[in-house]
This record gives structure tokens, C-alpha cells and sequence, in this order.
């Protein structure tokens, strides 16, 4: 069976995270945590045995500590997923975000919507862009950090690649066991022919928004539209028609 009829449409919840440095300013961390940002930089900087300057080490924090779960946070999951309209055969999409300045408090939210509706992993998957090398592992860290427990869906440490069959992963679809390079959800769009998910602003412009600004829902607003062009982009993949605005609905 194909990876895209493994599950039935409307038991699948698309999903997309946003993360930022766990602290404004890179001044703010402890010396250990300093030291081993030294070290974490040197390394993606390709400059292993070169001390850093206290400026570029701030300057790579504010810019790339969100990507890494030892550093960074969530600040915002949001989420789709596809119902059936009485009297339609076309699907209508409910988007929904989790946001809290408190990162134990999003997850706690979020981990409970997963227990309700999306509690087996037979019968339910979690879709989502890049999900399985990004924002899957990132949850499951994030939550070990906050010391929470671990729902059937998200339990796969050491699972086989059978095991996790319900993570369905758009980027990994398009690859079709191609493994050179990243196809990002914004390509997927314009090949596609939908709107780009990438209006307002970016995923480097986030940690700004969130630090300087404290604008959740704005994050949100943005977290939204990445969800909503997964789903598009799925439907792409299943040969099917894109949503109209008509059958979308963000739920407050």
C-alpha cells in the first residue's frame, strides 16, 4: 500500500512547531551553557580549533540556537486536521495552535489533544514537513526536558522503521528514496501551484518576533499557514483538490 493510503485522510493530524533560543540573549546563560554553545558553533562554523569572539558567538546564538533542542524551546504547535461537513463530500480543515510562554504548559496542551483524539498509532499519524528529522525529535527532547510522560504516538525511541509508519513526513514522500537534498515546503508550493506559506515572515524572523516583541499570535498566524500548505500539499500528492478559504477554519 501507498504511504499515502496507509491512513485514512481524516484521521491524521498535520502538525508544524516553532522554536526559539531558550533565553533573549546569549549573555543570559550560564558559563557551562556558554562553553558548550562555544563548542556546538565551532562545529557548524567548520572552525574546530578556532577560539571564538564573544560577539559571534551571540550573533550565531540569536540566529541558530532555536534549531537545537539543548538550546532552544517551542513557543508554538500548531495544528490540522480534516472533518467531514454534513451534506458535502468535501472535506473542511480546523486549525489550531498552541502557544504559552511557558513550555511545559503548550506541551501539556498538546500532548493532551494527542490523547483524546490522537491515541493510536495504528489507527492515527501525525504528518508534518521535514517532521521526522525536525519537529518530532525536537517534541520528544523538549518533553524530557520538562519531564513529561510520553504518549503512545510519540514513544518511538529505538522503534524500527516499521514501528513509526505513523509519522508521515511530506519531504521524505517527495524524495522517493532520494537522499541528497532538502526540498523546502516553500518549493513544494510553487511547484504545486498554492500559496506560499512564507509571507509574513520567516523562520530566521521568529526568535525576533517572539523575544522582542512577545507577539504569539502573530507566531501562530505563521506557525498556521506552514500547517495549512502541508495539507495542501498532501492533498497534492494524493491527487486530490486543494482546500478553497471556505473550508478552513482556525479555531480560537
Amino acid at each position: 500500500m501507498s504511504p499515502f493510503d496507509t491512513f485514512d485522510l481524516y484521521n491524521i493530524l498535520f502538525l508544524d512547531i516553532e522554536t526559539v533560543p531558550g533565553v533573549p540573549e546569549f549573555e543570559e546563560l550560564n558559563e557551562e551553557m556558554q562553553e558548550l554553545w562555544a563548542i556546538k558553533a565551532r562545529a557548524f562554523l567548520r572552525k574546530p580549533e578556532e577560539e571564538l569572539e564573544f560577539d559571534e558567538l551571540a550573533e550565531t546564538f540569536n540566529t541558530r540556537a532555536g534549531i537545537y533542542a539543548e538550546f532552544g524551546k517551542i513557543v508554538c504547535i500548531s495544528v490540522g486536521f480534516l472533518t467531514r461537513q454534513a451534506g458535502s463530500a468535501e472535506p473542511l480543515l480546523r486549525l489550531k495552535s498552541f502557544t504559552n510562554h511557558l513550555e511545559a504548559n503548550l506541551l501539556e496542551d498538546f500532548l493532551e489533544l494527542l490523547e483524546k483524539h490522537f491515541n493510536h498509532p495504528d489507527k492515527f499519524a501525525l504528518c508534518g514537513h521535514n517532521i521526522k528529522e525536525f519537529d518530532i525529535p525536537y517534541i520528544c527532547r523538549r518533553m524530557l526536558v520538562n519531564q513529561l510522560p510520553f504518549p503512545r504516538m510519540l514513544d518511538i525511541a529505538g522503534r524500527k522503521p516499521w514501528e513509526t509508519k505513523h509519522l508521515l513526513d511530506t519531504m521524505e514522500l517527495w524524495k522517493f528514496g532520494d537522499i541528497k537534498n532538502y526540498t523546502s515546503l516553500r518549493l513544494l508550493a510553487a511547484v504545486f501551484g498554492f500559496p506560499s506559506p512564507k509571507d509574513d515572515m520567516d523562520g530566521s524572523d521568529v526568535a525576533g518576533v517572539y523575544w522582542q516583541e512577545r507577539d504569539l499570535d502573530r507566531i501562530a498566524a505563521y506557525c498556521e499557514k506552514d500547517v495549512l500548505a502541508t495539507v495542501q500539499l498532501f492533498l497534492k500528492m494524493k491527487r486530490q483538490n486543494l482546500l478553497r478559504e471556505d473550508q478552513i477554519v482556525i479555531v480560537r
